[in-house]
């Protein structure tokens, strides 16, 4: 997990101190979820908290960004670029502009050798989501969203209620077997299970299908391109 670049939600309770008051709480419930769905599909969460280098991703099996606010280096785009053509998986999550904009942070530096671009805030208003039954999840899941960002390119499979004109999530097959997963909205991998009087999202279902697709080793799967 990479915690560098200003993250917005994610940090290592482990170097916070109790005056954070509230916050730390919030981080020990994100990271006690996090870690039990990594423990269900065999994994072990690791931060990031310098400038990544291949050093660093050499022994890593997906490497998890959320939302950041600042920029990756080239070194850090290369390094990144170069671990996920050799089979390495990525989870990568931006907001809507008030947490972080494509100028703070220049993510889709990351993802254009891949086919897949961040862009403008969405214009699908309705609060909740869902996910179609496919590779990602096997089934369709209830999800949280509001107020997400468009992506383009991948193959979607998380949408708004409203339409899927603009899908907030999408997932790509790279070559070596290295894979993608791109969300436009944070909530659900926030393990946001309740929101705006809906309280029965499945976000821990949803982040285990997730984690368990990127870090799965099925040979049948063919490169989307």
């Amino acid at each position: 997990m990479d915690l560098a670049h200003g993250q917005k939600f994610w940090n290592d309770p482990a170097g916070m101190v109790r005056s954070a008051g509230s916050n730390l709480g919030r981080i020990k419930y994100l990271t006690d979820q996090f870690v039990k769905t990594a423990s269900s599909v065999s994994a072990e969460l690791y931060y990031l908290k310098i400038a990544i280098r291949p050093e660093d991703l050499s022994n890593c099996n997906l490497l998890y960004i959320h939302i950041p606010s600042s920029k990756y280096t080239p070194n850090e785009i290369h390094a990144i670029t170069q671990y996920l053509k050799k089979g390495g998986s990525l989870f990568v999550v931006m907001d809507e502009d008030y947490w972080s904009t494509l100028e703070d942070a220049n993510i889709n530096d990351i993802l254009k050798p891949f086919g897949i671009q961040f862009g403008k805030e969405s214009p699908d208003s309705a609060v909740r989501g869902y996910t179609k039954a496919g590779l990602v999840t096997e089934k369709s899941l209830k999800i949280t969203y509001e107020k997400g960002r468009i992506i383009r390119g991948g193959k979607p499979f998380c949408f708004n209620n409203q339409s899927e004109e603009y899908p907030f999530g999408v997932f790509k097959n790279l070559k070596n077997g290295g894979k993608i997963v791109v969300m436009g909205d944070g909530m659900t991998s926030l393990y946001m299970t309740s929101w705006k009087a809906v309280n029965d999202y499945q976000c821990a279902e949803f982040m285990h299908d997730v984690l368990k697709w990127l870090l799965g080793q099925d040979s049948n799967l063919q490169p989307s391109g």
